[in-house]
């Protein structure tokens, strides 16, 4: 008998996790041909980030996507294997030998948890180097895109939209990427141009990365209004990608660091403070969602007698809908400060395991 149970757990557990590699692959196909391929025509138009350098970036946001997919795949598999069951009266028959809808969802269950481990390992030790590599390989290339191809005394311009001349930059060579003896000649403001000259300088995300220089202000009569001396000036001369960039900053941080970078900062407030928390609580409540998941499909996959066709993938579909759209106004709510930072992160998972206790429960004791 306990031979012919683990050969049950090996024949469920072998169809649960075909579907999930399918149902991982999918919705991770699924979200790379939407949001992800937007983010990388975004880059590449708005950034001037090559296409190559684009496409790196996505893959290492790769381990991103699949913790996101991860629960998504186990609610697929555990719908689809048990609803396949059901239909063949599989279930009926291993009801009729005694073993009961609790011992069939074993194998699942010890699955979901298993896969939520993985995903929290994902998560902490992964993710976050990949988004930092991902980040650094982005202010490598926004860097590069405005360093001429010439080696020295060369001249680029900068229009603005109407095609006048914004501003001049003159660069006596060019050597490991650093541009030497710069000077530049700034009209964007009216009535006044600006002179800068620096011994070097260099493009970064936050502007022109300028050492050893000064800045002269001359009005239209050609009369110096102000000079400034510098050893180090950052200025914004075009696209400031930080802001941007910055963003998913609590991505690049596992779950203590991020706590630790929260107590470091009790300067953050509103918002900012509570999207903080918010992410801090997610890195737990996101992977746990793998066995809330197992929790509310079990049941919805057991099909009555009277239905004759798999409706496994349709309920699939309809709880991710749910969760996450539960998700994204208990996120925003948590937010803006209408409900705790606790909440908005964990709000999903307690009403779909409130929902998944009660209709379990009644499907093992009215299930015929």
């Amino acid at each position: 008998m306990a031979s012919n149970v683990k050969s049950l757990d090996k024949y469920i557990l072998k169809q649960v996790i075909e579907m999930f590699l399918m149902g991982v692959a999918v919705f991770t196909s699924i979200i790379f041909a939407s949001d992800t391929f937007i983010t990388l025509i975004k880059q590449i138009s708005h950034f001037g980030i090559p296409f190559k350098v684009a496409f790196m970036m996505i893959i290492l946001n790769l381990p991103q996507v699949i913790v996101m997919t991860i629960p998504m795949g186990v609610l697929l598999a555990t719908v689809m294997t048990l609803n396949g069951l059901s239909l063949k009266s599989e279930i009926t028959v291993m009801r009729a030998c005694g073993i009961g809808l609790n011992r069939i969802a074993k194998p699942i269950f010890i699955f979901a948890i298993i896969m939520a481990l993985c995903s929290f390992f994902i998560n902490e030790a992964i993710v976050p180097v990949m988004t930092k590599q991902s980040k650094d390989l982005a202010l490598w290339a926004f860097g590069q895109k405005n360093i001429p191809e010439g080696k020295q005394n060369f001249v680029f311009k900068e229009v603005n939209n109407n095609g006048a001349l914004k501003r001049l930059f003159y660069v006596g060579y060019c050597e490991n990427k650093v541009l030497h003896n710069i000077t530049v000649l700034d009209t964007s403001k009216a009535g006044t141009i600006q002179v800068l000259q620096a011994d070097e300088g260099k493009t970064s995300p936050e502007g022109w990365d300028f050492r050893k220089g000064a800045v002269y202000t001359v009005n239209a009569e050609g009369k110096i209004l102000n000079t400034t001396l510098f050893d180090s000036s950052i200025i914004k001369f075009g696209l400031d990608l930080s802001a941007e960039l910055n963003r998913n900053v609590t991505r690049e941080m596992n779950f203590s660091n991020l706590l630790a970078y929260i107590k470091s900062h009790p300067d953050l407030e509103g918002e900012e403070r509570n999207y903080f928390w918010i992410e801090l609580y997610d890195k737990l409540a996101l992977p746990l969602t793998t066995v809330v998941f197992v929790l509310i499909g079990v049941p919805l996959a057991i099909t009555p007698p009277r239905v004759r066709y798999n409706r496994g993938f349709l309920f699939s579909i309809l709880i991710i809908f749910a969760y996450y759209l539960i998700r994204a106004l208990s996120i925003s709510f948590g937010e803006a400060g209408t409900l705790p930072a606790f909440l908005g992160a964990w709000l999903p998972n307690i009403i779909l395991t409130i929902i998944g206790v009660f209709i379990y429960h009644r499907k093992v004791y009215t299930i015929s």
